[in-house]
């Protein structure tokens, strides 16, 4: 994988139209800003219970978003990041309907996982207890089956994605057949959506555990003979995700955008540079995904010490709240029909007020993260909370979810934030010293981020009490110094 900032997006809610489009659209008005595309579920459908996180067939792309051949064609200039949705598939799978027309006689049967399959001695309320739960309610839905019979399945994260039992023979080949169709279609790295719970047993969490890790290795071993990088995405106590990245080939930093924004509202760089300090270095850095802003990633656990005590975090979120003017609220927790407890649904330009030196500020300093940077196409764009959007699908994350076209797109590239993260972008992707040895700094209000190789370098300085920022670059014995207040006035 290339040392370059990538896209993430959906395919139509960038583009308002397919695949062609956004292959258009990133060789012509995004040209030479993006070397990967993490491509949003593109499967059928696109438009399902979860923003098409609840395939029907995992292997068909979304006739109205084009074929493989169009995806293909993307993957020659740009390297592909498809999600690998291990943990469930649709209710209104093939497979599933068969389950409910034909019971236990299905051949589908062992594909699915029932309540009685990990508890065959029944659920007491000191083992449900034990379960980790990403959503409030049940982790399971009761379905009736044929000749009066019925069974509990389970159900992580909505009644209608089943969850799949990737132990069986069945589910191996399930997930076997889904990485062969990414390899024979410029599929170079999958994202592994929600394997922190894909292994469920008896008298624990059902999250996280010894085989889970052996499953994600074993997983991770067959897409890597296909010729396929794994990302694991799991929001989680902060030194688990230092162990998992010893294990894989990637891991999200999930950690940073709730430390950025921790920073910037208490001008105390404290937290964050800790975590600079000790962070994976094989991770891929965000500020804001299709999904909400993290709190779990940084908090305490199980009376182990967090990134941010409890009040920093009652204040990080407050602080959102506020800076949105309460359309956080709206988006959040039972105020919608949200599908975790551990985020909060906002933009990240709302979370920020829509300051745009704070958020240039909040983009350096991922671009000056140790990992590779992904920005969202709403990050990009500098969107704001879509309300709109909120208010007729109730569904919390699509305030981040916008729905954008060709338009939208020209007037979004002439803001001034926009032009400004354009330059940031470039001179990430063109100065050598962010392949060399990281180090920073900080001395409470003030931040000092710096990459070195051989002779060049470049460093990030920031001081939030004098609300100045300025990128030094050392190369070939000469020195620049590029302000980023002056980047928002030139833009």
């Amino acid at each position: 994988m290339k040392n370059n900032v990538q896209l993430i997006t959906y395919i139509d809610r960038l583009t308002g139209a397919d695949t062609q489009s956004l292959t258009n659209l990133l060789n012509e008005q995004l040209s030479d800003l993006f070397s990967g595309v993490h491509l949003l579920p593109f499967y059928y459908p696109i438009d399902g219970s979860d923003a098409g996180f609840d395939p029907i067939d995992h292997t068909q792309v979304d006739s109205r978003l084009g074929n493989w051949d169009d995806i293909k064609e993307l993957g020659k200039n740009h390297e592909l990041m498809a999600d690998l949705i291990v943990n469930h598939m649709s209710a209104q799978s093939e497979e599933f309907k068969d389950i409910l027309k034909n019971g236990q006689k299905s051949p589908f049967w062992e594909l699915f996982l029932t309540k009685d399959k990990v508890f065959p001695n029944g659920l007491s309320t000191t083992l449900q207890e034990k379960i980790y739960r990403p959503r409030p309610g049940s982790c399971f839905t009761h379905f009736s089956l044929p000749n009066n019979e019925s069974a509990d399945f389970w159900t992580t994260f909505t009644d209608n994605q089943i969850d799949i039992d990737v132990t069986s023979e069945i589910g191996k080949d399930y997930l076997k057949r889904i990485l062969t169709t990414f390899s024979e279609n410029n599929i170079k790295m999958i994202r592994l959506d929600a394997a922190g719970y894909a292994l469920k047993k008896a008298g624990t969490s059902c999250f996280m555990l010894d085989e889970t890790f052996e499953f994600i290795d074993e997983l991770s071993s067959i897409a890597n003979k296909l010729g396929i990088e794994t990302l694991v995405e799991i929001h989680s106590y902060y030194q688990t995700q230092i162990e998992i990245a010893k294990r894989v080939d990637r891991v999200y930093d999930f950690a940073l955008p709730p430390l950025v924004l921790h920073s910037i509202f208490s001008q105390n760089f404290t937290a964050l540079a800790k975590w600079l300090d000790i962070s994976p270095r094989n991770c891929i850095t965000v500020l804001d995904t299709h999904d909400g802003i993290g709190i779990i990633d940084v908090g305490p656990m199980n009376g182990k010490a967090g990134l941010l005590d409890d009040v920093e975090i009652d204040n990080l979120v407050e602080t959102i709240h506020f800076n949105s003017a309460g359309e956080s609220k709206k988006a959040t927790g039972a105020a919608a029909s949200n599908v975790d407890i551990y985020q909060v649904n906002c933009t990240y330009y709302d979370a920020l007020g829509q300051n745009d030196f704070d958020y240039l500020v909040a983009r350096a300093i991922q671009f000056f993260s140790p990992g590779i940077p992904q920005v969202y196409y709403a990050g990009l764009l500098a969107e704001g909370n879509d309300i709109t959007l909120l208010s007729k699908t109730n569904v919390g994350r699509d305030i981040n979810r916008p729905y954008l076209n060709n338009e939208r797109i020209e007037q979004a590239l002439n803001k001034p934030y926009t032009k400004a993260i354009i330059s940031l972008i470039k001179l990430r992707n063109n100065t050598e010293a962010f392949n060399g040895e990281f180090t920073v700094n900080s001395n409470v209000s003030t931040l000092e981020m710096n990459w070195q190789k051989n002779d060049d370098s470049t460093t990030l300085i920031v001081d939030l009490a004098d609300r100045h920022a300025q990128i030094q670059i050392i190369e070939n014995n000469s020195t620049r110094i590029i302000s980023l207040n002056m980047l928002l006035n030139l833009s």
